[in-house]
């Protein structure tokens, strides 16, 4: 054994704490930036869970629509909750290290939970495709068993693809410096710190946004092409207005999701705009799962009246 290359193997390796940088400020900024983090957190749980509790106590929202949105609310709350915690103690700066099997784990979660929300707005978005489209086929076209398979395979999709990029960074060799100038264990923000030929695990982290995000994306822009040539096929107004507003909700989330996420990981190199992904990260992450309950109760006129329901019943 070659003990002068196993030394600088072992020293290249040894960096197994880093610090999370956050937003660099004043105790003031950092505490504002902190009580704003927690006050859209605090909606966003709330928010997501209200949606389940509605859905689960209004028979009349039993369908596989509302299904897929107790999934995506679900999603929702634990994708928040995989890193905003922790960012909160990064700008308090009471919890500002992360060990490196943490921080590996940390980005497993988070990557995909945000993986497995594509996958399931495609399966909402083609869900959508049949009601409108089908209307007479679609109690058996997308029955509950079937929106359960398609939800399952989301979610198992989801953890499958990130896997292999947890496991190539894995593999990564961290000698210095520590700081994540991030204020979670973001790719792209990590792997600048590495040592060692990080091309392999740029190529992989692009390969697999080209894989869940325009595929994704593909089955949603198709699902709407024929959603919409549909719905301009109605003689009367008022039909394509309830035709559309059963899908508008589902648009407007998948624009502000799909905007901010193909921005951050569709890209050829991790290197450049690290302060800026921060940026877009806080709306990716924070405010999209905040505003999505919001969203579906407003622009949703089945979730407005079980709303409307629930109220008068206190």
């Amino acid at each position: 054994m070659d003990l002068g290359a196993e030394a600088e193997r072992e020293n290249q390796t040894s960096v197994q704490q880093f610090l999370l940088l956050g937003f660099p400020g004043s105790w003031s900024f950092r505490l504002s930036l902190a009580a704003v983090f927690s006050i859209l957190y605090f909606l966003s749980v709330m928010g997501n869970t209200f949606v389940i509790v509605l859905v689960r106590t209004h028979p009349r929202l039993h369908t596989p629509m509302y299904f897929l949105l107790c999934n995506l609310s679900f999603l929702e709350i634990w994708y928040t909750t995989a890193f905003v915690p922790k960012a909160i103690g990064v700008m308090l700066g009471t919890s500002q290290t992360i060990s490196f099997p943490g921080c590996i784990l940390q980005l497993y979660f988070i990557f995909s939970l945000g993986s497995s929300e594509c996958l399931l707005l495609a399966v909402m978005a083609y869900d959508r495709y049949l009601a409108i489209c089908h209307p007479l086929r679609y109690s058996t076209l997308m029955n509950i068993t079937f929106s359960a398979q398609l939800a399952l395979g989301a979610w198992l999709c989801g953890f499958l693809e990130i896997s292999v990029l947890a496991a190539l960074i894995s593999r990564l060799s961290f000698c210095g410096p520590n700081v994540i100038n991030h204020f979670f264990c973001d790719i792209d923000s990590w792997i600048a710190l590495s040592c060692a030929d990080t091309s392999l695990v740029e190529r992989a982290t692009f390969i697999v946004s080209i894989n869940i995000l325009l595929g994704s994306c593909v089955i949603i822009l198709v699902s709407y092409i024929y959603i919409i040539s549909t719905i301009l096929r109605i003689p009367s107004a008022q039909g394509r207005q309830k035709a559309f507003s059963t899908c508008s909700a589902h648009l407007t989330v998948v624009t502000l999701w799909y905007g901010s996420t193909i921005f951050l990981y569709v890209k050829p190199s991790a290197q450049n705009s690290l302060d800026l992904n921060k940026i877009v990260n806080i709306f990716n992450t924070i405010v999209t799962p905040m505003l999505n309950p919001f969203i579906y109760t407003l622009r949703n006129k089945e979730v407005k009246r079980a709303l409307e329901k629930a109220i008068r019943r206190m």
